[in-house]
């Protein structure tokens, strides 16, 4: 595997058969990890309808790793009705720090990514304009163009954690 890409669902709080198809990984609000129907080395070769298709132009050799909720995004004023909870959003860190760690990635900018900056830096596919994920409620300080440096940070310090273990 070669990176993991960080989404929302854009739905509810908690996974529905429909989302475990498109990501490896979901988490719920109270921080539970869900399995999706595909593992991540489904995504080695990406044959049709044999793996987890979350990014467009970006799913070879990538992990899906979703928090579920925003249903109903517009803008870090008008978030939707299930706004990503504190709970949910460290836990998606350590799952994120585990994999990190079990597939051998460093954390920066190429290994670990928001679906948004994957479009953002491959403006020619599906992905461009994807808002996910450029507010984080938990941590309403943290800019647009900042949630993925705020988000590697967090990952560094949970691989720091489980190294102590």
């Amino acid at each position: 595997m070669k990176r993991i890409i960080l989404h929302w669902t854009a739905g509810g709080y908690y996974p529905t058969a429909a989302e475990g198809e498109f990501y490896h990984f979901l988490v719920d609000a109270e921080g539970k990890v869900h399995k999706g129907r595909f593992k991540p080395e489904d995504n080695i070769v990406c044959k049709p309808k044999s793996y987890a298709a979350h990014t467009g132009g970006g799913n070879a050799g990538s992990i899906g790793v979703a928090l579920c909720g925003m249903e109903g995004y517009k803008d870090r004023r008008i978030c939707g009705k299930y706004p990503i909870t504190l709970s949910q959003f460290e836990g998606a860190m350590k799952l994120a720090a585990f994999l990190a760690v079990k597939y051998g990635l460093t954390v920066d900018r190429t290994t670990i990514m928001t679906h948004y900056e994957f479009g953002f830096k491959h403006p020619s596919t599906s992905s461009y304009g994807k808002p996910d994920i450029t507010f984080i409620p938990p941590y309403p300080w943290v800019g647009k163009n900042e949630a993925g440096d705020f988000i590697r940070s967090k990952i560094r310090w949970y691989k720091t954690k489980m190294k102590e273990v």
